[in-house]
């Protein structure tokens, strides 16, 4: 199941596979019955321990039972279904030890199991909502329900030298990096960037949200190997009173966890998830690649905001430029 599960997680992860949640009539009854033939050839393993035939069944029907768990969640949720799906395995090479008698396989597979059952318990809880609602909250739930097409709404976009201007000339800076930043390995580029604002008198700070980029942790591991200093990493809780005091946030490749949706959109999958409160800044500058949504598969309603301006391109290129356009002002 964790084989399985983690497969498609990673297929959604990649962007191999939709990050929308798969849901198909009668569901629940299926997992229902996938579930059911699970603890029944279980059971009559157990009481004929000779019936060999049984357990390639078991097997067939955990595999699908993996594809059966992650295919309803998002791809907003996946960071913490893989963070589940890791403490499954942990549990699975624990239960092995006691089969085999290996006291190593029982204490490190409880280990992981636990770890694993801890992070997932904190990123859920940094989502505002419970590990069931992630794992069943899309079944029996209509798929697609999304907002109004990109198309019917207007944003503007600027370039690279319309942004270092706004950028350089700012007060202050809240740098937003994302999972885009991540993929583009632009870390670097952006200590760079906030070096030659600084230079200028700028302030900059960096918004760090619980569950951006795909696991807890993921944006202080990239900042700290490019020497950003760890006092100018601030938290969701510390930073979003700051972001109404501040003249421009910049966004790297962020979107679910700055989605305004969240906070009013009932029909959204991120309904509920506390956000950085990017929208509330004086300037908005988001570096996407283009307007499709996050993880999640909602539109994001910031790229539409009134003070947003969207500078399309890769996150570290993009970045770079940026870089070069504070040099030459």
């Amino acid at each position: 199941m964790t084989f399985t599960g983690s497969l498609l997680a990673f297929g959604k992860l990649q962007g191999l596979v939709s990050g929308a949640p798969v849901v198909f009539p009668f569901q629940r009854l299926v997992n229902a019955v996938f579930l059911i033939l699970f603890l029944a050839g279980s059971a009559w393993l157990l009481t004929f321990p000779h019936a060999a035939w049984v357990f390639p069944l078991l097997v067939m029907v955990s595999l699908v039972l993996g594809f059966l768990l992650v295919g309803p969640v998002g791809g907003a949720d996946m960071p913490v279904v893989v963070s589940l799906l890791n403490s499954l395995s942990g549990l699975a090479a624990s239960v092995a030890g006691f089969v085999l008698n290996n006291d190593l396989l029982i204490v490190s597979g409880a280990l992981v199991g636990a770890a694993g059952t801890i992070l997932t318990r904190i990123m859920s809880k940094a989502m505002n909502r419970s590990i069931p609602n992630i794992l069943f909250g899309s079944l029996g739930a209509a798929a697609g329900a999304g907002g109004e097409a990109a198309g019917e709404k207007t944003f503007r976009s600027i370039d690279a030298e319309q942004a270092a201007l706004m950028l350089a000339y700012a007060g202050s800076v809240v740098i937003v990096p994302g999972y885009g930043l991540a993929v583009s390995r632009g870390q670097q580029a952006v200590r760079e960037l906030a070096d030659q604002l600084e230079k200028r008198g700028v302030i900059v700070k960096y918004a760090i949200h619980p569950v951006a980029g795909r696991m807890p942790g993921h944006m202080n591991v990239l900042l700290a190997e490019a020497g950003v200093p760890y006092e100018k990493l601030y938290d969701m809780d510390d930073i979003n009173p700051e972001f109404e005091r501040t003249d421009v946030a910049l966004v790297i490749g962020a979107s679910d966890v700055v989605n305004p949706a969240a906070r009013h959109e009932r029909g959204s999958s991120l309904y509920g998830m506390p956000i950085l409160d990017v929208d509330k800044a004086r300037s908005i500058i988001v570096v996407k690649r283009s307007m499709k949504p996050g993880f999640s598969g909602s539109e994001n309603e910031l790229f539409f905001h009134e003070r947003t301006m969207m500078l399309f391109g890769d996150a570290r290129e993009t970045v770079v430029r940026l870089v070069t356009e504070v040099k030459q002002l």
